[in-house]
């Protein structure tokens, strides 16, 4: 992808947070798609969207 500018920016003053494990990851996806189920509203649909989206980026288990 190319800019017009360099693309410049300051790290915040706080320390940064780790990266997820993978293990982690699947955690955080397998609570977004518990919220799917039993929050029927659009904010329900969006956490399963969000979900299938993470899944398809995590490593497979092999």
């Amino acid at each position: 992808m190319e800019t017009p500018e360099p693309v410049t920016a300051d790290y915040p003053p706080a320390p940064r947070l780790p990266l997820l494990t993978a293990a982690e990851a699947r955690d955080a996806v397998r609570h977004l798609f518990l919220l799917e189920q039993l929050d029927l509203s659009p904010r329900g649909a969006a956490a399963g969207q969000l979900a299938s989206e993470l899944a398809r980026r995590l490593p497979g288990d092999g």
